[in-house]
């Protein structure tokens, strides 16, 4: 973002303030789409009339806004599979071994019921 022109740090900045309005007036229930429209056009033109100006603010903003979405996304999706893995029984890294569990166990196979594969 830092070679960035700050007309584009200010469409980034933009869309990323438009993204937790849109959280943040949806898990307080008053969200409609006309607010989020009309807070949008509000911020777009408010960030590209003072892009020059703000360019280090909305900078420093892209960044945080990143790290604190990518933390949320981060922690969602292990949280998923762990729910997941949960449910399913899944064991990854096999240290028990359980009768309802999905793993299939591996019996020793002999010699001859190895094959060639062309």
């Amino acid at each position: 973002m830092e070679i960035s022109s700050s007309r584009f740090k200010a469409i980034a900045a933009t869309l990323g303030i438009s993204f937790w309005f849109f959280i943040i007036t949806s898990t307080m229930g008053i969200f409609s789409i006309e607010n989020l429209l009309i807070f949008f056009s509000f911020m777009m033109i408010i960030t590209q009339v003072f892009a020059i100006k703000l360019s280090k603010g909305l900078d420093i903003f892209a960044k945080i806004n990143t790290k604190i979405f990518l933390g949320i996304l981060f922690v969602t999706v292990f949280t998923v599979y762990g729910i997941y893995f949960k449910i399913l029984k899944i064991d990854l890294l096999r240290q028990n071994s359980q009768d309802e569990s999905y793993w299939i166990t591996i019996d020793k196979s002999k010699p001859g019921d190895v094959f060639k594969q062309y």
